[in-house]
């Protein structure tokens, strides 16, 4: 008996919410321009937030991919390392460089590396007759660098140990250099100039495309001895790729190639390493600390706009209060209850603040769409972000409506019966 008089009482809060939701939608169609103007700040809070949470998330993904993936289960060791500011650097510029001597102390020291690559590189101008290619990316590199850093070739080969060991003039180029200095013909067998050298194309490395709106196709990669002999100036330093045995063995190997160094160039035990490591989690931590700070000032932004849109929404509600007196009194003198007309304007204001969260969302899928048609980040929206922003905008409209359906509870039915329209 008990359970049934319950379950009536459930069916009938269920059935007054209802009709009270009824109710907000057609008082918000009747009045369609001011709905949307009340919603504005509602709905650019909204649109900022997720648009900004869906291209941030994209970016992690773009960056983590193209960026931070130094190559499989690789790490970097080079002289200056990861910088951000001048003090840094003018400090870094004073270690002293890294040379083939301490590559060939990783190679013979290091248990957990299955591959340890050598690269130098710089700019130049790259000619074949009268066809030029300009800031061409000069690569001096070990055999193993290329598959260290994925490199493959569409056409030809890439360079091997008897280049390097012979210090040969040959060359890999990359597929921008390739398209402008020999549009239509085969490189390969052919020969190019950079800087004071002469190098026969061996082969044609497969196009990767930009990264950030920076080019990977143009560049000249040449064996490391060829770079050192022709290309080296005072205080170049060599960049190391170490390639762990696995993912659970990258801190091992950094550990291990730490040792080494810090053993070949004699740093005292309490003092800094004068060189630097570079892993991928080192490049992650540095751009989760900018995102973070693009994160905190979206966060502000939409503070501002659901605290503007809320109150134009309370401003509303309260003109909606003046303009339904006699309607209030009207249920009040019918036998509705306090709680009714405190539910009515509740349901009414977060409806109001809900459809503006909605329209913000949609907004920002279409915006993201638009970014990732137009860019090559992979945008996605994640669910968790639409759902926070729906909860968000209907808390402030309930937030913002408490007010105004207190106010319009504690109108006296007989005083707003006598109430003018």
């Amino acid at each position: 008996m008990k359970s049934s008089k319950s379950l009536s009482e459930a069916r009938q809060t269920l059935g007054a919410l209802r009709e009270t939701i009824w109710i907000a939608l057609d008082t918000l169609r009747a009045h369609k321009l001011r709905t949307f103007l009340t919603l504005l700040g509602v709905i650019l809070a909204v649109t900022t937030l997720v648009a900004v949470i869906s291209v941030l998330n994209g970016l992690n993904v773009y960056v983590a991919d193209k960026v931070a993936n130094l190559g499989a289960n690789a790490f970097v060791i080079d002289r200056i390392g990861i910088v951000t500011n001048a003090q840094e650097w003018y400090k870094a510029r004073k270690r002293p460089p890294l040379g083939m001597e301490d590559l060939e102390a990783l190679r013979n020291g290091m248990k957990l590396a299955d591959t340890i690559a050598g690269e130098q590189n710089t700019f130049a101008d790259v000619r074949h007759g009268n066809d030029l290619s300009e800031d061409v990316t000069i690569i001096g590199a070990t055999p193993t660098f290329a598959s260290i850093r994925d490199i493959d070739v569409s056409n030809g080969r890439l360079l091997t140990e008897i280049d390097e060991d012979h210090r040969a003039g040959v060359c890999v180029i990359g597929a921008d250099v390739a398209n402008k200095i020999f549009p239509g013909v085969d490189p390969v067998g052919k020969e190019i100039r950079a800087g004071q050298g002469q190098y026969v194309i061996v082969g044609v490395a497969t196009p990767k495309g930009n990264v950030l709106g920076q080019p990977q196709d143009n560049f000249v990669m040449i064996p490391l001895g060829t770079y050192r002999k022709e290309w080296l100036t005072a205080q170049d330093s060599i960049g190391f790729f170490v390639q762990a045995r696995g993912p659970e063995w990258m801190d091992a190997a950094q550990d291990e190639a730490r040792v080494i160094l810090r053993s070949r160039r004699h740093v005292p035990y309490l003092s800094e390493d004068n060189f630097a490591i570079i892993a991928p989690t080192s490049i992650m931590g540095l751009w989760n600390r900018i995102t973070g700070s693009a994160f905190g000032i979206a966060i502000w932004i939409t503070s501002v706009f659901l605290v503007v849109g809320g109150v134009v929404i309370m401003n509303i509600m309260l003109a909606s209060v003046t303009e339904r007196t006699r309607e209030i009194g009207l249920r009040k003198s019918l036998g509705a209850r306090r709680r009714h007309i405190i539910l009515q304007f509740l349901v009414e204001s977060s409806v109001l603040a809900g459809l503006g969260g909605f329209l913000g969302v949609v907004a920002a899928v279409a915006i993201s769409q638009l970014v990732r048609v137009l860019s090559p980040i992979p945008i996605s929206t994640p669910f968790f972000s639409i759902l926070v922003a729906l909860i968000l905008s209907t808390a402030v409209g309930l937030f913002f409506g408490i007010y105004p359906a207190m106010r319009a509870a504690k109108l006296d039915p007989i005083e707003a019966l006598r109430a003018e329209t």
